[in-house]
């Protein structure tokens, strides 16, 4: 009997959800058609070094995906889901501090952990799960009201999770299971077209739009589905120029003349989506509901702990210049900065330990010795060195998409105290591990440098990052 393997699984469910997604938000295919034209713009000018971070043909199916949950146990369910397609949790996002705005949520990013599997399909969610405990947002009235809603619904069906648990410990699904499991699961994401209650949604959205997406409705949907470009500036031109309106900036690092690190993202504004309505007599009206918005990403080299580090010291000071000097434009201060603490060259990331990357022997020098430093070895061309793309996700920058499409502030009791999470108690609630990034990047690093020593029969290897 033939099983069609998770990646394949993966891959076909991603090619659906976008299928589905451009269904619903014609924009979002319109998004997708610029970031092909750009990407083979940049490839026809480029060649080879515009897929230093990944194949054109990876680059072009690449998608993430973001979904909210109310629950520990709702997260649960769909880290059940996200396995039987080979992904794993990776990261511990706590977006209620990263936004002026009111986001009341934790996350987390389900993906695959290997080369092997990213390079086949990486596909990404990112998936967040709503804090009703956080007295700076729900009142103890709310709370027990809302945690009742969220306790009453059902979000993925028994049949779904059962095939979703076999082919997890299966490692895949025979034909016809994969064709339900992959209808059950998509279906699962479609946006409901159940009446919501206008009251309680309207109660929830002056505390946050996003605990409104989450607790105001019976089911949940993809809130976004996130296509990879290879030039982020040139698409929010000529999404501009086809008439869609963007947000106003793009998060993340900013465009310089050095290498790309870790994520740069954007997006359309959330779309005015018609919605039923029902209003507390019981009719039903029409509605318009803003929630969901299109994303695109640009993908730089991942960061060690001390890079990340430094990349995180520089945000604060571009923070620190603009409060000085409110007359300057974000963008031009932080060209400045990153000019001023960041190397502009792959090498100076690699020699500083800023940057993670795959190392390989080459052909050197024909007769000669291999010298045992790892600089040495790259700059005399016994090594290539290849920057690992970054895989993740950047909470200010998540939280800074997330506020540019809110319709609102929403309120935070400030006096409060926050309740405390972290991500050894998000495994607890979900009952699996979750991934350590850098730990996943230093791992395949690792792996790279001792095949490195194996080929070029070096017993120490000096310098290493």
């Amino acid at each position: 009997m033939s099983i069609i393997e998770q990646w394949r699984l993966r891959a076909r469910f991603a090619r659906r959800l976008s299928t589905m997604y451009g269904r619903e938000v014609p924009a979002y295919t319109t998004l997708v058609e610029v970031s092909e034209e750009v990407n083979r713009d940049v490839v026809g000018r480029d060649g080879d070094r515009a897929q230093r971070l990944g194949t054109i043909g990876r680059i072009t199916a690449e998608r993430h995906g973001a979904i909210r949950v109310g629950t520990p146990a709702e997260l649960a369910q769909v880290a059940r889901i996200f396995g039987a397609l080979g992904m794993r949790p990776v990261g511990f996002y706590d977006l209620r501090e990263a936004a002026s705005s009111a986001v009341p949520v934790i996350s987390t990013a389900f993906r695959p952990i290997d080369a092997d599997e990213l390079a086949r399909n990486p596909f990404r969610v990112f998936t967040s799960m709503l804090t009703p405990a956080d007295p700076r947002f729900f009142s103890p009235d709310l709370r027990a009201r809302l945690e009742t809603f969220l306790a009453g619904r059902e979000l993925f069906g028994p049949e779904l999770l059962a095939l979703a648990d076999r082919a997890e410990a299966g490692r895949g699904l025979p034909e016809a299971d994969a064709e339900r499991f992959l209808d059950l699961a998509v279906g699962a994401f479609e946006l409901s077209a159940e009446p919501v209650d206008r009251a309680w949604y309207a109660e929830l959205e002056a505390v946050s739009a996003v605990a409104a997406d989450i607790g105001g409705v019976r089911s949940t949907h993809i809130n976004h589905l996130t296509p990879r470009v290879l030039d982020i500036d040139d698409l929010y031109r000529r999404m501009t120029e086809r008439g869609i309106e963007m947000i106003d900036t793009i998060q993340g690092p900013p465009r310089w003349r050095g290498p790309d690190v870790l994520l740069r993202q954007t997006s359309f504004r959330a779309l005015a989506e018609p919605r039923a309505m029902r209003e507390a007599d019981g009719t039903i009206n029409t509605g318009a509901l803003r929630v969901r918005f299109g994303e695109v990403e640009a993908r730089g080299v991942a960061l060690t702990p001390e890079g990340r580090s430094l990349y995180d010291r520089l945000l604060t000071e571009i923070d620190r210049t603009l409060a000085g000097s409110p007359g300057r434009s974000r963008t031009d201060v932080a060209v400045d900065v990153w000019e001023r603490g960041l190397p502009d060259t792959e090498a100076g990331l690699r020699e500083r330990g800023l940057a993670y990357f795959t190392y390989a022997a080459g052909h050197g020098h024909a007769g000669g010795v291999p010298p045992e430093s790892l600089s040495d070895l790259v700059e005399q061309g016994w090594v290539t060195a290849t920057p690992i793309v970054y895989e993740d996700f950047l909470p200010r920058s998540a939280a800074g998409i997330f506020q540019s499409n809110l319709s609102g502030e929403g309120s935070r009791d400030t006096r409060a105290e926050a309740v405390e999470y972290d991500q050894d108690w998000l495994a607890g609630a979900i009952g699996r591990d979750i991934h350590n990034p850098f730990h996943l990047y230093a791992r395949e690093q690792a792996a790279s440098l001792e095949t490195v020593a194996t080929t070029l029969n070096l017993t120490t290897l000096k310098d290493v990052p």
